[in-house]
């Protein structure tokens, strides 16, 4: 039974279209935003400290705020939409037409921070926190792209987002998250503008799609557990991760993906050693093109690197850290334009097919660089960060920053058998602190 009630729900647009700092009606979608259009929306969520003011004043300062900060991201207010194409195919598109993003305010008064986060295995309560929870990227034709749940807890409270992959990326959201919390403790604009420019590998900006799939497969059991490497354990792995690879080019969130890829393939007990595991990464493209800073929207290029479980165990993490720096080095902006083109071509959507029976690979993503604790809305910064349920999948590792000294909080999800094997893994437990 959930402890979470919902008090109030409602749509909030723009403080006015005619006002909008940045109006527009059409946004067209780019090759990056298409190719997710079947997965699920982002989800991330900030627990805050009980600000002195009550609840009332709480939700008025949100809410007026939120709505100028969709001022100045005026796409997050409106919905996708479709323009028929030949042979049954669509072009998709934003439609800023400002038909509102979600508010709700919720009360769970009976949970506290702790219960939450002194919680061995993160909560399926974390669920309730989040808004638009039962959505794919695709149901944004009706649905908002945008929608923001603030919940009252015993001690505090939980802001949980729920944004639409298809319209922005980590990165996007990231920016228009700060934006808004400078707004709500008074600014009276907003430090970073977003860019609305739409970047294409080529000058045709329509690429159709074919109707699309609305297939749910529903989720094998999974644990979900947030680990935090302190800054002197990854100073540790990088440090050795160089040492055994010959190099000094090896960064610590490469040493680290290394680190979780060997524990997660060690933890799964492979069947054979000539199983090929993968490692799945989202590389930022914004630098690598490069595109102007506050661009909105996606801009990544999703790549894997591979090779045998008992390469990637027996040889050692400095030879699976190599591997990664190596492969990432290869995707320069020539690289990314190349993918994006190939693409164009061939347009295959993320998505839309029944799972593996069981997992081999894993995918690391968000980032510890993203600008999460610096969000005071007025009553003080987060002390906590979590990723709602929404997108888990077994392999599925999210990355943030650590509240306090310089180390990265990484959010896991497991098989229940592979994360008991990797919480009795000796070579990872030295590495985390508990």
């Amino acid at each position: 039974m959930t402890n979470v009630v919902v008090i109030s729900s409602c749509l909030i647009g723009t403080t006015s279209m005619d006002a909008a700092p940045n109006p527009m009606s059409r946004l067209d979608l780019t090759p990056w935003d298409l190719q997710i259009l079947q997965l699920n929306p982002m989800q991330r969520g900030l627990f805050f400290r009980k600000p002195e003011f009550d609840q009332t004043s709480l939700i008025l300062r949100l809410k007026n705020s939120f709505s100028r900060a969709l001022d100045f991201f005026p796409p997050l207010a409106g919905r996708l939409a479709a323009d028929p194409a030949a042979d049954n195919s669509f072009y998709y598109f934003l439609d800023c037409n400002n038909a509102g993003a979600e508010f709700i305010y919720a009360d769970a008064s009976s949970l506290s921070i702790s219960d939450i986060l002194g919680s061995k295995y993160i909560p399926e309560t974390v669920s309730d926190l989040f808004p638009l929870g039962e959505y794919c990227n695709s149901d944004g034709l009706s649905k908002p792209l945008l929608g923001v749940q603030v919940t009252q807890l015993a001690d505090g409270v939980f802001l949980g987002f729920t944004a639409n992959h298809a319209v922005v990326d980590g990165v996007s959201l990231w920016h228009f998250i700060n934006s808004w919390s400078e707004l709500s403790r008074g600014s009276a604009t907003i430090s970073k503008l977003p860019v609305f420019d739409r970047w294409f590998p080529t000058s045709n900006r329509l690429i159709p799609l074919p109707p699309l799939d609305k297939i749910r497969y529903p989720p094998p059991p999974l644990l979900a557990r947030l680990f935090h490497f302190s800054k002197e354990s990854l100073g540790k792995l990088k440090s050795k991760a160089n040492s055994e690879a010959g190099s000094d080019k090896i960064s610590t969130l490469q040493a680290l993906s290394a680190h979780l890829w060997r524990t997660t393939t060690r933890s799964r007990n492979p069947h054979g050693a000539d199983e090929e595991v993968r490692i799945l990464m989202a590389i930022g493209a914004r630098a690598r093109i490069p595109l102007p800073e506050g661009y909105f929207g996606n801009a990544f290029n999703g790549s894997s690197a591979s090779m045998s479980a008992w390469e990637l165990v027996e040889r050692g993490l400095g030879h699976a850290a190599r591997k990664i720096n190596e492969h990432v080095a290869a995707q320069g902006g020539e690289a990314v334009v190349k993918t994006v083109e190939s693409w164009v071509r061939n347009p295959v959507l993320f998505g839309g097919f029944p799972p593996p029976k069981r997992s081999t690979g894993v995918m690391i993503a968000s980032s510890h660089r993203h600008n999460v604790y610096v969000n005071d809305f007025g009553w003080g910064k987060p002390i906590a960060a979590l990723s709602g349920t929404i997108e888990r999948f077994d392999g599925n590792i999210k990355l943030y920053p650590a509240a306090a000294d310089g180390g990265i909080d990484v959010e896991v999800c497991l098989a229940p058998e592979t994360m008991q094997a990797m919480e009795d893994d000796a070579e990872f437990l030295e590495t985390i602190s508990i």
